[in-house]
Formats: C-alpha cells, structure tokens, sequence
C-alpha cells in the first residue's frame, strides 16, 4: 500500500470509531435517563394499582369503620364505682 492509503485507512477507522464512541455516550445517557423515568413511573402505577385493586376486593366485604364499637360501653370497671381506699391518710414523708 502506499503512505498516502494507509494515512486515508487510519482517518477513516479514526473517524468510524469516534463516531461509534459518541453514539454510544448518547445512547448510554439516553438509557440511563429512560430507565430512571420509566422506574419511577412504574413504580407510582403500582401503588395506585395496588390501591385500586384492595379497593375493589374489599368494596361490600369489610363492615364500615366509621363507627367506633366502643363510643357506648358499659362502665364495668370495679375501681372506678367502689374504692375501698379512698378514705385512708397519705403518709406526708
């Protein structure tokens, strides 16, 4: 081959690679970007997903929980109706 060839081969290889290089970087941070983006979207659908379906498995199933079963309890207990103590002196020291 002549000198002039083999410099003409070398830019060229010099060039293809380059370009190769760039394409890559982009390519990479594209992918990185991407990936990051699409986990977090991901990752809000499958909360609400999640939310949507207990929703829908437990509509008509579970009783309401806005009534609270102990707003009228009875007051059973012994201490509070009748303390044997209630007459005795403390000890001041």
């Amino acid at each position: 081959m002549q000198p002039a060839a083999v410099k003409k081969n070398l830019y060229i290889a010099a060039a293809i690679i380059i370009c190769l290089a760039v394409l890559g970087a982009a390519g990479y941070f594209y992918w990185i970007n991407f990936s990051k983006s699409s986990a977090n979207n991901a990752l809000d659908n499958a909360g609400d997903t999640a939310q949507d379906i207990t929703d829908s498995a437990t509509q008509g199933v579970l009783p309401s929980l806005q009534v609270n079963p102990f707003e009228d309890k009875p007051d059973v207990n012994p201490v509070d109706t009748v303390n044997p103590y209630k007459d005795i002196k403390t000890n001041p020291f």
